[in-house]
């Protein structure tokens, strides 16, 4: 049985945040293979506030290429309507039955998982691993764990990596024509120079 890890967002754009966040996941816990799960749909986000699925896959893509160990996973791509991971995960475990599902997801999104949908089924289906968010406490699990029972056995709270980078500051950025960088990779930011992504409409 591989563990493999599955590294679900919106990847609006993948960054070098994500990156290290997959490579200390994949250290830590060993993991065999990380597949990147973007968004089709965020049942959280008004699905005109992000850019479009070819984009978002096609510079994930250039940011894994080389890697044989990450993948790409489009089951919410593919998928109508909005996206819960919970619906995701048991479509993973159908794929992949003989693999140990880990689901990576940040320190923010740990805190309120008590409130995602069908919670308890997710936490069944796969082990969580909550990486640092710039900004949020740490979890403190045995309190998460009152609303969501058996969250404590399931879960894995990484203490690193400590990167301050969001893809809305990214966004902002480009909209203001400063630079990314030292943000995402040198074939991310020619991809969203090339395609004029995240400019301001009247540019």
């Amino acid at each position: 049985m591989n563990r493999v890890g599955v590294f679900g967002g919106t990847f609006d754009p993948v960054h070098n945040g994500h990156l290290a966040v997959a490579a200390e996941a994949k250290r830590m816990l060993k993991l065999a293979e990380i597949l990147f799960m973007p968004a089709g749909q965020p049942y959280f986000k008004n699905l005109a506030e992000i850019s479009g699925a070819e984009d978002r896959i096609n510079m994930l893509k250039l940011a894994i290429a080389g890697q044989p160990c990450y993948g790409l996973s489009l089951i919410e791509i593919e998928r109508e309507g909005p996206s819960y991971a919970v619906d995701s995960m048991s479509k993973m475990q159908t794929l992949r039955p003989q693999d140990e599902l880990y689901f990576i997801l940040g320190w923010d999104s740990l805190l309120i998982l008590p409130l995602w949908h069908d919670a308890g089924r997710l936490i069944e289906l796969c082990r969580i691993v909550a990486a640092p968010r710039p900004g949020f406490p740490k979890p403190d699990l045995s309190q998460i764990d009152q609303q969501l029972p058996g969250l404590v056995r399931r879960c894995t709270v990484m203490e690193r990596p400590l990167i301050d980078i969001s893809s809305t500051v990214i966004r902002q950025r480009v909209s203001a024509g400063q630079s990314v960088a030292e943000m995402v990779s040198p074939e991310v930011e020619a991809y969203i120079r090339k395609k004029g992504l995240y400019l301001p409409l009247n540019s």
